[in-house]
């Protein structure tokens, strides 16, 4: 089994994808001479794991019996400082509001999300840390990034 999209170039520098179906935009910024019609293509990989780790959350979740009542997540990727201009890091801020005491259930489906299923972050993880909060009914209630890092986001 495999993914196979398409790409077209619409002009000047934007492309379009077709991603099952789905027409994704995506173009630059006017000031590198785009049209800026879209996202640039690289924080495509941040929503790509925003998606497949927020799947992964609610269907375990689900499976438990715990329905939150809000579900957002936060992605963000640290750029290097020299080209080629890639992610070095990348740190994930879940947040959850939800009944009083099912904040363990939301720690476990994170972790188990992390480590066992989501296959976009557990591609990443190969080639950089990628690390993450749990932020239940406004309290943070895990967080496994560095001291060192912390003070960057």
């Amino acid at each position: 089994m495999k993914h196979e999209i398409e790409t077209q170039w619409m002009g000047k520098l934007q492309f379009n994808a077709l991603v099952n179906g789905h027409t994704v935009i995506m173009d630059a910024p006017e000031r590198t001479g785009g049209e800026n019609l879209g996202p640039i293509p690289k924080p495509l990989i941040l929503t790509a794991v925003s998606g497949c780790t927020g799947m992964d959350v609610i269907a375990v979740l689900r499976s438990k019996g715990c329905h939150p009542k809000d579900f957002n997540l936060r992605v963000s990727g640290e750029l290097s400082k020299q080209a080629p201009i890639e992610y070095v890091s990348i740190h994930i801020v879940y947040e959850v509001n939800g009944e009083p005491g099912d904040e363990r259930s939301v720690i476990e489906a994170v972790t188990y999300s992390q480590e066992k299923i989501c296959g976009v972050s557990r591609m990443l993880q190969r080639i950089m840390p990628v690390t993450w909060k749990v932020i239940y009914n406004g309290n943070v209630v895990f967080d496994n990034q560095p001291q060192s890092l912390m003070d960057v986001t």
